[in-house]
C-alpha cells in the first residue's frame, strides 16, 4: 500500500491533528516554541486535556462539529488576538509576541485544513519589530564565554559565530558534514553542511580555528575510547570514567540536542559573569545566548563588505 501524501493525511479522519501540525516543523527548538504557543491559545479558549495531542484533537472536533458551521475556531482566534492586542496596549507584551502566537495557531489551522481569513483578521494587529533591540556579543565577551571550563564550549562558540548557523542545526550536524579546505597543505577554512539531507539543507563555512576546535574535541573522544566515524554526532553528552559515576559511557554516545547546547551556552554566560538578573521593567538581556552568535556573524560579514545576497545564502535565509 502506497504511503498517503500530505493532502490525504490531512483529510483522513483518523489522522492525529498534532502529528500533522508538527510534521511541518523541522527544528526541535521551533517545535517546542510552537507547541508552547499553541497550548497558550488552548488555555485561553478553555480546551483542556491530558496532553497537547488530546487538546489538539478536541479543538479539531469542536471545529468540525456540525453545529459550529465551521466558525468555532475563527471566533475563538478573534477573541484571543483581541486579548493579545489589549495586552500590547498595556505594554505587557510586544507586537512581535502576538505575531509569534499567530504563526503557531496559523500553522495548526493550515496543516489541519481549517480555512481562516488570516489576512483580514491580522490586519489590525500590532506589528513586531523587524530587528530586536539587542546586540551581538563583543569579542571580549565571546573570549570570556569560551573560557568556561567545558571541553565543548569553544568548539560550539567558534562554529556558531563563524558560520552563522541556528541553534537547531546542532540536531543535524554529524562529523561527515564538516569538510576541511586546504591550500598549500594548510587548512584555511572548512565547509559545513547545515541540515544535511533535509529539504532546508544549505552550506556555510567556518574558520580554521573553529575546525581545529572541532577536531580537537573529536580527537579527545577517540583517545577516550569512542569509535568515531562520519555518522558520529558532533556534539554528545559528557561522560565520566571514574567509578561510581553514571553520567555517561564513552562508547555509548548520546547526542547533545540543541536544547542541551542552549543550556550549556547559558551556563557559560551566567558562570562567566556576563549575565545578571534583569532590572525591573526590562524583559531582554543585552545579547541573546545562542542567537547572539548568529547576529555576530551577520555583523562581521556586513563590515567586511560582503554582498547581502551572499550573506543570506550563508545564513540559510
Amino acid at each position: 500500500m502506497q504511503e498517503l501524501n500530505l493532502t490525504d493525511r490531512c483529510q483522513n479522519e483518523n489522522s492525529d491533528p498534532y502529528d500533522i501540525f508538527i510534521f511541518a516543523i523541522n527544528s526541535q527548538v521551533t517545535k517546542q516554541k510552537y507547541t508552547y504557543r499553541l497550548a497558550k491559545f488552548f488555555d485561553f479558549i478553555n480546551i483542556e486535556g491530558e496532553n497537547i495531542q488530546q487538546r489538539c484533537r478536541i479543538a479539531i472536533e469542536k471545529e468540525r462539529d456540525g453545529n459550529s458551521e465551521g466558525r468555532w475556531l475563527l471566533n475563538n482566534i478573534l477573541k484571543f488576538l483581541q486579548a493579545q492586542k489589549e495586552r500590547v496596549e498595556r505594554k505587557e507584551i510586544t507586537g512581535a509576541t502576538v505575531q509569534n502566537f499567530v504563526k503557531a495557531v496559523k500553522l495548526f489551522c493550515e496543516m489541519n485544513d481549517i480555512q481562516i481569513p488570516w489576512k483580514r483578521i491580522t490586519r489590525g494587529l500590532p506589528k513586531g519589530r523587524k530587528h530586536a533591540n539587542d546586540r551581538s556579543p563583543t569579542i571580549e565577551e565571546i573570549t570570556r564565554i569560551v573560557e568556561y571550563p567545558d571541553r565543548r564550549i569553544k568548539a560550539i562558540v567558534c562554529t556558531m559565530s563563524s558560520s552563522g548557523i541556528r541553534l537547531g542545526a546542532w540536531d543535524y550536524l554529524r562529523w561527515k558534514d564538516i569538510h576541511p579546505i586546504e591550500r598549500n597543505g594548510e587548512i584555511v577554512a572548512a565547509k559545513i553542511i547545515v541540515y544535511a539531507e533535509d529539504e532546508e539543507e544549505y552550506f556555510s563555512f567556518i574558520t580554521p580555528e573553529a575546525y581545529h576546535e572541532l577536531k580537537k574535541w573529536m580527537n579527545y573522544r577517540i583517545e577516550s575510547g569512542e569509535v568515531i566515524n562520519g555518522n558520529s554526532w558532533i556534539l554528545r553528552h559528557v561522560w565520566n570514567t571514574k567509578q561510581g559515576f553514571k553520567r555517561g559511557i564513552i562508547d555509548s554516545p548520546k547526542k547533545l540536542k540543541s536544547s542541551g547546547v542552549k543550556r550549556l551556552i547559558e551556563d557559560a554566560i551566567w558562570n562567566q559573569g556576563l549575565r545578571k538578573k534583569l532590572d525591573p521593567g526590562k524583559k531582554r538581556h543585552e545579547f541573546q545566548a545562542d542567537h547572539g552568535f548568529r547576529k555576530w556573524f551577520k555583523t562581521r560579514c556586513e563590515i567586511s563588505g560582503m554582498k547581502p545576497i551572499n550573506i543570506e545564502k550563508l545564513m540559510g535565509l
